[in-house]
């Protein structure tokens, strides 16, 4: 997938977004390949209670709260009640951003290319979201970048996303991590480690020495 991004690489304006925790394992490879600098993009489901996996909105980084009011409105959801899920999620999200980024700042993406990183697509339900709230810092240009995906998947998000770079699309994909042979997610510390690692690299290129890519 990192070659099929070649045209990206050694650039100031470009910069790799991973969704945690999984994508954060491929993201590091795209960076280090790259030589781009590499953070987390976290968003949080609003789940409507009562139904966790039916979602009736999200909350991202810097405020951002995307409300799907006709669901809210389907399911007779009052204000407190959506209070008290932003709430819990907004605080989850600071709670990881915290847990990952130890009060490093967000890179600031206006005007310049994002690469957004995943492991793998399914539906495509939370890049579009994740898409959404990125669209909020202008970013000149976003490209979803993934290893794995549905073909239709792909089609669809081609429509919120400047371009979508996909290793393979296979006729018959049927969960993410089938095409995987260890789809284990990473644990919190190794997601931290691979960041760092990739920081230090930036922070040494910065310097004029060459980049350590060791991560251990």
């Amino acid at each position: 997938m990192a070659q099929r991004l070649t045209r990206y690489a050694r650039r100031d304006d470009v910069f790799v977004l991973a969704l945690p925790r999984g994508g954060v394992s491929v993201g590091f490879e795209v960076a280090r390949a790259l030589e781009a600098p590499l953070d987390v993009y976290m968003v949080r489901k609003l789940s409507v209670p009562g139904y966790g996996e039916l979602a009736m909105g999200a909350v991202a980084p810097g405020g951002v709260r995307l409300i799907n009011w006709e669901s809210v409105r389907r399911f007779g959801i009052g204000r407190e009640a959506l209070s008290a899920v932003i709430f819990r999620e907004e605080t989850e999200l600071a709670h990881r951003e915290q847990l990952y980024r130890h009060n490093a700042p967000r890179l600031l993406v206006t005007d310049c290319t994002v690469l957004l990183v995943d492991d793998g697509i399914a539906t495509g339900a939370t890049m579009r979201v994740v898409i959404s709230a990125l669209r909020q810092q202008q970013p000149a240009r976003i490209v979803v970048a993934v290893p794995i995906a549905a073909r239709s998947t792909c089609e669809s998000l081609a429509c919120v996303a400047d371009e979508i770079v996909c290793a393979a699309t296979p006729e018959e994909f049927h969960a993410v991590g089938a095409w995987y042979q260890d789809f284990a997610q990473p644990k919190d510390e190794e997601v931290r480690a691979l960041l760092q690692s990739i920081a230090r690299d930036q922070e040494r290129r910065d310097s004029g020495m060459p980049a350590a890519y060791g991560h251990s």
